[in-house]
């Protein structure tokens, strides 16, 4: 089991990883009938996009024997109707400065082939953009 989600009320649920303990809420969104005082589950989908990308990108670097330390990613998710759903999500990344071109190209299409950005719908759009200058 990978975890236990709890519907805790109010449209909310309360979220925990079975090995590590670690939890985490979301609630429905302000825009579908929520409170949105925390991630939504669309959220949740979104980011872990990110979250996929920067993991991915940093197994890489370590083998490159380089740090990407500090790397931030910029979340942006659409939504549309008809039916609801997640319809874009724009990563934008800034990167520490001091990659060659090579390793940029090598750490860009690593951020293209994580296993999230694979198990997504076909019909969202992906756009994942990178600074290179921080």
């Amino acid at each position: 089991m990978t975890s236990k989600v709890i519907y805790t009320g109010n449209l909310r649920t309360e979220n925990t990883h079975i090995k590590s303990g670690g939890t985490f809420i979301t609630d429905a969104p302000i825009d579908n009938n929520g409170k949105g005082e925390a991630f939504s589950p669309t959220d949740t989908i979104a980011t872990g996009l990110a979250n996929c990308i920067l993991t991915v990108m940093g197994i890489k670097a370590r083998q490159m024997e380089t740090s990407m330390n500090g790397a931030v990613a910029h979340v942006t998710k659409t939504m549309t109707s008809n039916p609801r759903r997640i319809s874009k999500i724009e990563i934008a990344i800034t990167m520490p400065a001091g990659f060659t071109e090579k390793d940029r190209k090598i750490l860009e299409h690593t951020a293209h082939t994580c296993p999230v950005h694979y198990s997504l719908h076909p019909d969202i759009e992906k756009v994942i953009s990178f600074d290179w200058s921080f």
